[in-house]
């Protein structure tokens, strides 16, 4: 097995299950230390004009749903909706970056185990990737629904989108402003983090990554921001 883990061809799927290790051991250590690898992958996304943290409900806090203000009438574009679809949002960066690795390592160890086992032979690394990684698509996101149904429940009960007004929030993603909203990371009364989408109250306010802001009104599916006092 170590043999088959080790040759050449199977290389991609073995560093990658690797990788996934040495993150969790990353996070592990970050955790006892104070810091968070998940909140800096999560720092590393995109400006995207999606709600992360809407509620299908409108009073309970949901899982994602896509800004029509912000992205017309004509819906997402494709990358917005390939994000949506893969579950970006819905879970942290890290847990989806960890679950794309375990889908792409075991995808094409699983290939390539077939192959040997029937033809006593292994593709190529540079052509056996291919079908791994398109087989670990879905698979991230099959597993992705699970996690996120597991996730929550470690956490305690869902609270009302109306309780995050008055709270601090902090910008996670690119600069909001006024017709350009972004995404900003809030804990409520539990000590669970929710990701909202926020544009400032004031049209000549704008505020960049990392700064801290006040919810100051709910503006669906967005929150009306402005400048935390000090």
């Amino acid at each position: 097995m170590f043999e088959f883990l080790t040759t050449a061809q199977n290389a991609p799927f073995s560093i990658a299950l690797g990788v996934m290790f040495a993150l969790a051991g990353v996070e592990a250590l970050g955790v006892l230390l104070g810091l968070g690898v998940s909140d800096f992958l999560d720092s590393l996304l995109p400006d995207l004009d999606v709600d992360l943290d809407a509620d299908l409900d409108v009073d309970v806090d949901a899982d994602i749903d896509v800004d029509a203000d912000a992205v017309g009438a004509s819906g997402p574009g494709p990358i917005l909706a390939a994000l949506g679809w893969l579950r970006v949002g819905e879970l942290p960066a890290l847990v989806l970056l960890v679950l794309f690795l375990i889908c792409f390592g075991i995808a094409g160890l699983t290939l390539q185990w077939a192959l040997h086992t029937g033809l006593g032979v292994l593709l190529p690394a540079r052509i056996a990737w291919v079908p791994a990684f398109l087989a670990s698509i879905p698979l991230v996101r099959w597993s992705g629904g699970w996690a996120a149904k597991l996730i929550p429940k470690e956490e305690t009960s869902a609270v009302s989108r109306e309780t995050f007004v008055g709270r601090e929030a902090e910008i996670v993603i690119g600069t909001a402003r006024v017709g350009a909203p972004t995404q900003a990371r809030l804990q409520d009364e539990h000590g669970r983090s929710h990701y909202v989408m926020v544009e400032p109250d004031d049209e000549a306010e704008s505020f960049a990554q990392g700064e801290r802001v006040l919810l100051v009104a709910i503006a669906s599916p967005r929150f009306r921001i402005a400048r935390a006092p000090r």
